[in-house]
Protein backbone atom coordinates (compact mmCIF):
# COMPACT_ATOMS: atom_id res chain seq x y z
CA UNK A 1 0.00 0.00 0.00
CA UNK A 2 1.14 3.53 -0.66
CA UNK A 3 1.55 6.10 2.08
CA UNK A 4 -1.62 7.90 1.02
CA UNK A 5 -3.62 4.67 1.15
CA UNK A 6 -2.26 3.89 4.61
CA UNK A 7 -3.10 7.38 5.84
CA UNK A 8 -6.62 7.05 4.45
CA UNK A 9 -7.00 3.76 6.30
CA UNK A 10 -5.76 5.37 9.52
CA UNK A 11 -8.17 8.26 9.01
CA UNK A 12 -11.12 5.86 8.62
CA UNK A 13 -10.17 4.03 11.82
CA UNK A 14 -9.78 7.33 13.63
CA UNK A 15 -13.22 8.46 12.45
CA UNK A 16 -14.67 5.20 13.84
CA UNK A 17 -12.87 5.82 17.12
CA UNK A 18 -14.26 9.37 17.34
CA UNK A 19 -17.80 8.10 16.75
CA UNK A 20 -17.35 5.42 19.44
CA UNK A 21 -15.97 7.94 21.93
CA UNK A 22 -18.94 10.21 21.17
CA UNK A 23 -21.36 7.39 21.94
CA UNK A 24 -19.51 6.66 25.18
CA UNK A 25 -19.72 10.32 26.15
CA UNK A 26 -23.47 10.29 25.65
CA UNK A 27 -23.84 7.12 27.73
CA UNK A 28 -21.41 7.98 30.52
CA UNK A 29 -21.68 11.75 30.49
CA UNK A 30 -18.87 14.07 29.48
CA UNK A 31 -18.02 15.30 32.98
CA UNK A 32 -15.78 12.44 34.09
CA UNK A 33 -12.02 12.75 34.00
CA UNK A 34 -11.56 9.44 32.20
CA UNK A 35 -13.87 10.23 29.30
CA UNK A 36 -12.40 13.74 28.95
CA UNK A 37 -8.93 12.21 28.78
CA UNK A 38 -10.06 9.77 26.06
CA UNK A 39 -11.67 12.65 24.13
CA UNK A 40 -8.49 14.72 24.42
CA UNK A 41 -6.35 11.80 23.26
CA UNK A 42 -8.67 11.23 20.31
CA UNK A 43 -8.41 14.90 19.34
CA UNK A 44 -4.61 14.72 19.57
CA UNK A 45 -4.61 11.68 17.31
CA UNK A 46 -6.72 13.56 14.78
CA UNK A 47 -4.25 16.47 14.81
CA UNK A 48 -1.29 14.09 14.49
CA UNK A 49 -2.79 12.34 11.47
CA UNK A 50 -3.42 15.72 9.86
CA UNK A 51 0.25 16.61 10.40
CA UNK A 52 1.29 13.28 8.90
CA UNK A 53 -0.84 13.98 5.83
CA UNK A 54 0.84 17.36 5.38
CA UNK A 55 4.30 15.83 5.81
CA UNK A 56 3.51 13.05 3.32
CA UNK A 57 2.25 15.49 0.70
CA UNK A 58 5.30 17.74 1.22
CA UNK A 59 7.62 14.73 0.90
CA UNK A 60 5.85 13.74 -2.31
CA UNK A 61 6.36 17.23 -3.70
CA UNK A 62 10.08 17.19 -2.83
CA UNK A 63 10.64 13.75 -4.32
CA UNK A 64 13.61 13.49 -6.64
CA UNK A 65 12.79 13.35 -10.33
CA UNK A 66 13.08 10.01 -12.07
CA UNK A 67 16.48 9.26 -13.54
CA UNK A 68 16.84 9.05 -17.30
CA UNK A 69 19.03 6.27 -18.59
CA UNK A 70 21.63 7.35 -21.15
CA UNK A 71 22.76 4.52 -23.40
CA UNK A 72 26.46 3.71 -23.87
CA UNK A 73 26.11 3.42 -27.65
CA UNK A 74 27.95 6.07 -29.67
CA UNK A 75 26.05 9.11 -30.84
CA UNK A 76 25.19 9.60 -34.49
CA UNK A 77 28.06 11.66 -35.93
CA UNK A 78 25.67 13.60 -38.16
CA UNK A 79 24.50 15.37 -35.00
CA UNK A 80 27.80 17.26 -34.93
CA UNK A 81 27.88 18.39 -38.57
CA UNK A 82 28.68 22.11 -38.87
CA UNK A 83 29.50 22.41 -35.18
CA UNK A 84 32.61 24.02 -33.76
CA UNK A 85 35.04 22.19 -31.50
CA UNK A 86 35.28 23.78 -28.09
CA UNK A 87 37.46 26.84 -28.49
CA UNK A 88 39.19 25.56 -31.63
CA UNK A 89 36.91 26.91 -34.31
CA UNK A 90 35.82 25.02 -37.40
CA UNK A 91 36.94 21.44 -38.10
CA UNK A 92 39.26 22.34 -40.99
CA UNK A 93 41.24 24.88 -38.95
CA UNK A 94 43.80 24.24 -36.22
CA UNK A 95 44.58 26.06 -33.00
CA UNK A 96 47.31 28.71 -33.22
Amino acid sequence: MSVQEELTSVQRCLDDLCRSVGRLERQMGSGGLDIRRVRTDTDHLRESVALLREAASAAGALRRPDLVAIPDTPYDTTLWTDSDDEGLGARDRHAP
